[in-house]
């Protein structure tokens, strides 16, 4: 039986510019299943980042439509697009973006104190995450006392702490050398497989897209290629 459909993108547009509009996408349309693990790829300027910030609610498209779970969000506040992206999403960034001044364990707790869900047991399941993607004995150290990968577990331990449905990672493995860029794959596959969790991947870079399921190629804001991988 297939799974549901998470996202429903048709005809996505995202214009910048009234007198000479630039079509950072131009009509992209999509759809990605719940406990999908893929990527989306494409050179620089090709509208990956445009995308991610579209269907992940940082930004507004200029026309079309975006579904989640069959719910169009073009109507949605910006309180119900915060308080979603809060709790149903989960963002990882080449570079990191963890708050200086915290420990690793602050940062993961983050976006359960944005969401006001902050309590014991929330505390609890940040600790068992830390621990989880091997840096339980880190759990008090700063973004400056941890190496580039573990910094990016951290970001991913943020990421999942809510248990979102799906995770933006964007450039992921961008800054890391390629024996710690496989270890971060191999953690978010391991957290795919075991939680299901849907991943949507920017990158450019073919040895982490050559290992989703499945990669969407963009150019120019359009789709050019859409295939699944064996």
């Amino acid at each position: 039986m297939a799974e549901p459909v998470l996202l429903r993108i048709e005809k996505l547009s995202r214009v910048y510019g009234d007198v000479q509009p630039v079509y950072a996408l131009k009509e992209v349309s999509l759809t990605i299943q719940q406990g999908e693990f893929l990527s989306v790829v494409g050179p620089s300027g090709s509208g990956k980042s445009t995308f991610m910030n579209v269907i992940g609610l940082l930004d507004k498209p200029s026309s079309g439509s975006l579904k989640y779970l069959d719910e169009e969000t073009a109507d949605w506040s910006e309180q119900r697009r915060s308080r979603f992206r809060n709790q149903e999403m989960g963002f990882i960034f080449q570079a990191h973006m963890l708050l200086p001044e915290f420990t690793a364990l602050e940062n993961v707790m983050m976006p359960l104190r944005i969401g006001k869900n902050l309590n014991a047991k929330s505390k609890a399941k940040a600790q068992e995450l830390l621990i989880r993607i091997g840096l339980g004995d880190r759990i008090h150290h700063r973004p400056g006392q941890l190496s580039g990968g573990q910094n990016q577990r951290v970001a991913i331990a943020r990421a999942l702490v809510n248990r979102p449905k799906i995770v933006f990672a964007d450039e992921p493995t961008g800054a890391l050398d390629s024996q710690t860029s496989l270890a971060v794959y191999e953690l978010m596959r391991e957290i795919h497989q075991d939680e299901q969790v849907t991943f949507v991947i920017v990158t450019h870079e073919q040895a982490l897209s050559g290992k989703t399921d499945r990669v969407v190629h963009l150019l120019d804001g359009t789709i050019q290629s859409d295939a699944l991988q064996v």
